[in-house]
């Protein structure tokens, strides 16, 4: 863990060699919690030193029509030398129904998913609903957004014809009945992370699939955060 925690470092070396014009990061939004604000302000600090001007914001990527509820940690770095700030995209979509702002909603899950199979055959973690995955609630309905997806196909939150979970206390959730449960397929954790029908190779297994899926970027938001860079090609 404290490898991956200080990857960026890695990416610091990267940008004083390249020397891009501009450079975005995405990271987990726990980064600007207390216990790890230390990571984030060094990040900062490594690559202002490296010679970008930086900007960090985290972002919901609802609110770019992603219907998932996942909210991450962007940095934008620009190139002191090109005298430029980056600003953050407005957002392209409401999380909530209401529109008043002149957005439209983001779609929900019966808008990515609905018109595929409720039963793909090999296509979703067959494996017991252990005590960890039911000491929180990963149910969604049809008409909302996803939880996140992440990268373990195990802990993939529950499809909608799952029956729903009940709180017993803060950390046990239990079915409200006996009806049959499965979790997202890797196909539909993909249209949930806003991309379309993806195609992988036969020789990939099905928890391969979920992570790579599970650790992209959401292409929605990627692509809003990336037209927001100044034009310097």
């Amino acid at each position: 863990q404290t490898e991956i925690n200080f990857l960026y470092r890695e990416f610091v070396r990267a940008l004083r060699q390249i020397k891009p014009k501009a450079f975005v990061v995405e990271n987990v939004s726990g980064m600007v919690r207390e216990d790890n604000v230390h990571l984030f302000n060094n990040q900062i600090t490594r690559f202002r030193m490296s010679g970008y001007r930086v900007s960090a914001a985290i972002l919901d990527a609802r609110e770019f029509g992603v219907p998932q509820e996942r909210r991450r940690l962007f940095f934008v770095g620009m190139r002191s030398d090109l005298g430029l700030k980056y600003e953050f995209p407005d957002p392209t979509h409401s999380i909530s129904a209401d529109t008043e702002n002149g957005l439209p909603p983001c779609p929900t899950i019966r808008d990515a998913i609905g018109d595929l199979p409720e039963w793909p055959e090999g296509e979703f973690d067959t494996q017991d609903f252990h005590w960890y995955y039911l000491s929180r609630n990963r149910f969604r309905g049809w008409d909302e957004q996803s939880k996140t997806i992440v990268a373990s196909s195990r802990h993939a939150p529950l499809h909608p014809i799952s029956p729903r979970l009940l709180r017993v206390h803060t950390d046990k959730w239990i079915f409200e009945n006996d009806a049959p449960a499965r979790r997202i397929s890797y196909r539909e954790a993909a249209r949930l992370q806003g991309f379309g029908d993806l195609h992988f190779p036969e020789t990939q297994g099905i928890a391969s699939r979920y992570r790579v899926i599970g650790n992209a970027v959401p292409p929605p938001v990627f692509q809003a955060v990336a037209e927001a860079i100044p034009n310097v090609w």
